[in-house]
C-alpha cells in the first residue's frame, strides 16, 4: 500500500508544474522565464516519480490512468526542456 507522504508529494508537485509555468509567463525577463521553466520541468520529473510510487490496487482502469499520467508527465518534460533549450 501506498505512503500518505507519497500521495502527498505527488500532489505538491503535480500543482507546482503548473505554477511555475504561470509565474514563467508572468516572469521579468529571460534569466527568470528560464529559470520558472525548469523548475516546471523538475517538478513534472518528481510528478512522474511519485505516480509510479503510489500503489493503486491492481485494478486494472486505474493502472491504465496511472500509465496515462505518467506519459502526461513525460511529455511535459521534453516540452519544457524544448522551451529551455530555445530560451537560453
Amino acid at each position: 500500500m501506498s505512503n500518505a507522504e507519497d500521495v502527498k508529494q505527488l500532489v505538491k508537485a503535480s500543482g507546482s508544474v503548473g505554477a511555475n509555468y504561470i509565474e514563467a509567463n508572468e516572469s521579468l525577463g529571460k534569466k527568470d522565464f528560464v529559470f520558472h521553466v525548469k523548475i516546471s520541468r523538475k517538478e513534472a520529473k518528481e510528478s512522474s516519480f511519485f505516480l509510479r510510487l503510489v500503489d493503486t490496487g491492481s485494478d486494472a482502469d486505474t493502472e491504465r490512468e496511472r500509465s496515462a499520467l505518467v506519459q502526461e508527465a513525460t511529455e511535459l518534460m521534453k516540452i519544457f526542456g524544448a522551451i529551455v533549450r530555445k530560451s537560453e
